[in-house]
C-alpha cells in the first residue's frame, strides 16, 4: 500500500524538556493505524504536530508527497486531512441538521451565509440527511445537539467532520469517557467509515485497539518503542515493561 501520512524525525522540545524524540511514522492507505503508549508516553504531542496544533522543533511531516510542515490546521484540511472533534464545531442550540448543514456550507469555501433565507440553506438537507444517516442520527435529525447523549454527541461530531469529505481522518481519543455501549456504537462506525478512508487515532482503550486497528505504533517516553499489529505489540516485552513500570509510578 501506498504511504499517505509519513513523519520524519519528528521532534518537538518544551524549554529544555523534550516531548516527542526523533519519532519515524508512516500511514497506509486505507488502514485504521493507532497511536498508543502509557501516560506521559508522547501520544498527546505526536498527535497535536501530525494535525498541526503544534510546530516541531525538527522533522518534517510529508501528506501525499507534499511536505506539511510549515501548514496550519485549516491548510491540512483543505488538503483532506481533518482532526475530528477539535475542527468539527457542534454547535448545542442548534439541531443536528443545521450542525452538519453548516460543516457542508464550510465545504464550499464560502461564507456561512446565517443571513440566508431557510429555503436557500434547505438546499443542503439532502447531502446533510445522507452523513446524518451514515452516523445513525435519523432519528434525532431535529434534535437541539445539547439534547444528544455524549456518545451521540460524538457521533454529530463524525458527521460534521464526514461533511467535509475528508480523505483521512484522525481521531483524539474517541472512546474518551463513554459508556460501552457507546462505545459498540462509535466502533461500529469507525469501521464503516474507514471502509473508504484513513484514519489515525490516539486511544486509551486497547480492547478497542485490538478490535478495530490494523496497525499500532507505541510510543514511551517520546520514542518510538515498537510498531505491528495488535498481536505483536501486545506481546512485545518492551511495551509489556513500559505499561506495568508506568503502571507502579
Amino acid at each position: 500500500m501506498s504511504i499517505v501520512l509519513k513523519a520524519e524525525g519528528l521532534t518537538k522540545e518544551f524549554k529544555g524538556f523534550v516531548a516527542v524524540n526523533n519519532v519515524d511514522l508512516a500511514i497506509e492507505e486505507g488502514t485504521i493505524h493507532a497511536l498508543i503508549g502509557p501516560n506521559g508516553a508522547g501520544k498527546t504531542t505526536c498527535f497535536n504536530l501530525l494535525t498541526k496544533f503544534l510546530q516541531p522543533t525538527a522533522g518534517r511531516i510529508i501528506f501525499r508527497d507534499r511536505d506539511i510542515t510549515r501548514l496550519s490546521p485549516a491548510g491540512i484540511a483543505q488538503l483532506g486531512m481533518v482532526r475530528s472533534f477539535q475542527i468539527s464545531a457542534v454547535f448545542d442550540d442548534l439541531s443536528v441538521l443545521e450542525n452538519v448543514r453548516i460543516a457542508l456550507q464550510r465545504k464550499r469555501g464560502e461564507s456561512f451565509d446565517f443571513w440566508r433565507s431557510e429555503k436557500s440553506l434547505s438546499q443542503l438537507d439532502d447531502a446533510a440527511r445522507g452523513h446524518i444517516d451514515d452516523v445513525g442520527l435519523s432519528e434525532f435529525i431535529n434534535h437541539r445537539a445539547a439534547e444528544l447523549s455524549y456518545g451521540r454527541k460524538r457521533s454529530l461530531e463524525i458527521a460534521t467532520t464526514l461533511a467535509l469529505d475528508p480523505g483521512m481522518l484522525l481521531l483524539d481519543e474517541p472512546m474518551a469517557g463513554m459508556t460501552q455501549q457507546d462505545i459498540e456504537r462509535i466502533s461500529a462506525l469507525i469501521r464503516r467509515i474507514a471502509k473508504n478512508r484513513t484514519i489515525l487515532m490516539v486511544e486509551h482503550n486497547l480492547s478497542v485497539v485490538a478490535d478495530l486497528s490494523d496497525r499500532i505504533t507505541v510510543l514511551a517516553r517520546g520514542e518510538v518503542l515498537a510498531e505491528g499489529d495488535y498481536e505483536a505489540v501486545s506481546k512485545s516485552p518492551a511495551v509489556i515493561e513500559a505499561y506495568i513500570g508506568a503502571e507502579d509510578e
